[in-house]
């Protein structure tokens, strides 16, 4: 599967059992960066959709250098 592909699962109509469930990946926090990210992608084996528990999740990413403890912070300031 390309990553084009990847990014356009349809969580409606993915089949779960061709999901991995993140709760279960290990990731040596030893490692470097670079190479935690690697080995992160070569057990989810789809970075955009994959389960959690036995929730389909569907994500996705920008590089515009905010965190998601950044984007968190600025949903719950916008609902104040």
């Amino acid at each position: 599967m390309t990553l084009e592909e990847m990014k356009n699962v349809d969580v409606r109509t993915v089949d779960p059992s061709e999901l991995v469930d993140i709760t279960k990946i290990k990731v040596d926090t030893n490692l470097p960066k670079e190479e935690r990210i690697k080995s992160f992608i070569r057990q989810v084996k789809n970075p955009y959709c994959y389960l959690v528990g036995d929730v389909v999740v569907k994500s996705e990413y920008s590089d515009d250098g905010v965190t998601l403890a950044e984007r968190f912070g600025q949903l719950v300031t916008s609902m104040t």
